[in-house]
């Protein structure tokens, strides 16, 4: 029994997709922030009650501290005579705000007694009938604080007038009954919290959508990678926009793009190889099957089956060449003088074979080639020319710039030509038109497909076309990188 490790991927029905992942991390961090406005706003409401409660309770002490050192007697004209008739007539004058409490105690001979507004407080306990807290409040050293009861919360300040040793004859006090307020602060805070889970209802909902249709094409990407086989790399997704997503369908696509050459190619030259290499492996085994014990025979043999080996070999060259024409990295462009290379190629060919050989001139200039895959592929159009030509036909090298802003490199032969019907088939892969007059060429049928790949690997092309006077000229025709002529150090004997 093998035990699973960590590296073993989850089963389907374990893994969260990522529209789920990011509607979760979408809902922790709204729920975070609706949760963080409604407590600061809550905070902000309590701060702004105890700094409006903390005002009002120093207003109303200093109107009765002014009323107390400049007031009148409004029946008299002169100064109050006492502390009830002071407190009375002040209590008379105030319009107390909601959850404010104005009451005064006077202390006298006989007890005590308590003045207070006739209004109707908003509480559960008005202060003026709860004696032990008015005790407690009137025999506190304080002239504010907060007084904490079971039937609510009390904040007051006081003001002590006519004290007469160290007893006060009177005392103003100013209560404010803070439940009210806080329970209005606790009310704005729940209607925060149930629009907030609207709103996260609300937004998790589009947040679904949104996230639905900016994934869509991921989906489309995995499900498209989930159907696709190496028979069947045909599949694309569709782009729309020029976001993040288009830009990842795009590069996608061009992965399967990718895929679908290198695996075309590979398929290729699966079928190239065993369509080519075929014949001459069937040589070989028939005539090692066949052959006997005279030398003579052997040695024909050997000779026969040597001569099929090499042209295996090289089959198989040509096409890991074709398979390489494929890659990015097939050629490696270089400054190249023309004229210098267009010699060195007319200097190879001449060994080809018995042909009037022609240097038809070179462009004067610098251009960025392969010069080893261009060679190859002159030498290959010139090694054509000598398979259609007979001996003493005219053959011409030559290489010029176009005005179209091309290179040109060519080679013309004064055979037969090519038939217009062949001139499509020609360039392809194990394909050959019709024998040319003096053709003796039995190749594989790849040379022109390598040339054509050396002119694509150029950014270029190859044409075929008739030259004047008979025959067939074939041209490299490439791109011209504009080059300096690079800086040659002198040395020195």
């Amino acid at each position: 029994m093998t035990t699973p490790t960590t590296d073993e991927p989850l089963p389907a029905g374990h893994r969260l997709s990522a529209r789920v992942r990011i509607l979760l991390w979408l809902l922790v961090v709204m729920t975070v922030a609706l949760a963080a406005v409604a407590a600061t706003t809550r905070s902000i409401l309590l701060g702004d009650l105890d700094h409006r409660i903390s005002t009002l309770l120093a207003q109303e002490t200093r109107e009765f501290a002014n009323f107390v050192e400049h007031g009148r007697d409004p029946a008299t004209g002169a100064p109050f005579d006492g502390p009830q008739r002071l407190l009375e007539v002040h209590l008379q004058r105030q319009y107390a705000d909601t959850g404010e409490e104005l009451l005064a105690v006077v202390s006298g001979t006989s007890g005590s007694s308590t003045l207070r507004q006739n209004r109707e407080i908003s509480t559960g306990l008005p202060l003026h009938r709860d004696r032990a807290s008015v005790k407690a409040i009137t025999g506190s050293s304080q002239s504010t604080g907060t007084l904490q009861r079971p039937r609510g919360e009390i904040r007051w300040a006081k003001v002590d007038v006519g004290t007469a040793g160290t007893t006060p004859q009177g005392t103003f006090v100013v209560a404010f009954h803070a439940d009210g307020e806080r329970a209005m602060v606790n009310d704005v805070f729940r209607i925060l919290l149930a629009i907030s889970c609207v709103a996260l209802l609300m937004t998790t909902g589009i947040a679904w959508v949104v996230a639905g249709r900016i994934l869509a094409p991921v989906r489309l990407v995995r499900a498209t990678a989930a159907q696709l086989t190496e028979q069947d790399l045909t599949r694309r997704i569709p782009v729309h926009g020029r976001d993040d997503i288009s830009a990842l369908a795009e590069t996608f696509n061009a992965m399967l793009d990718r895929l679908e050459r290198a695996f075309g190619t590979q398929r290729q030259f699966i079928d190239d190889a065993g369509h080519e290499l075929r014949t001459p492996i069937t040589i070989v085994r028939g005539h090692l099957e066949l052959m006997g014990d005279d030398p003579a025979e052997r040695e024909e043999t050997v000779r026969l089956v040597t001569d099929e080996l090499d042209r295996m070999s090289r089959i198989v060259e040509d096409l890991l060449l074709l398979a390489k024409a494929e890659r990015s990295d097939f050629t490696h462009p270089e400054a190249v003088q023309l004229t210098e290379l267009t010699a060195d190629v007319y200097v190879k060919v001449r060994a080809l074979g018995r042909r009037d050989w022609q240097l038809d001139g070179g462009a004067d200039g610098w251009a960025l080639l392969d010069p080893q895959h261009i060679t190859q592929a002159m030498v290959q159009l010139a090694q054509n020319a000598v398979q259609h030509t007979a001996p003493g036909a005219t053959v011409r090298i030559g290489s010029r710039f176009t005005d179209a802003g091309e290179v040109e490199l060519y080679v013309a032969d004064s055979g037969s030509g090519v038939r217009p019907e062949d001139a499509e088939v020609i360039f392809q892969r194990f394909r050959r038109g019709a024998a040319r007059r003096g053709s003796r060429g039995s190749g594989a049928g790849l040379g022109l497909s390598i040339v054509k790949a050396i002119a694509e690997g150029h950014r270029g092309r190859v044409e075929l076309r008739p030259t004047p006077g008979g025959g067939a000229t074939f041209a490299l025709l490439l791109p011209c990188v504009p080059v300096a002529e690079p800086d040659v150090e002198a040395v020195g004997p």
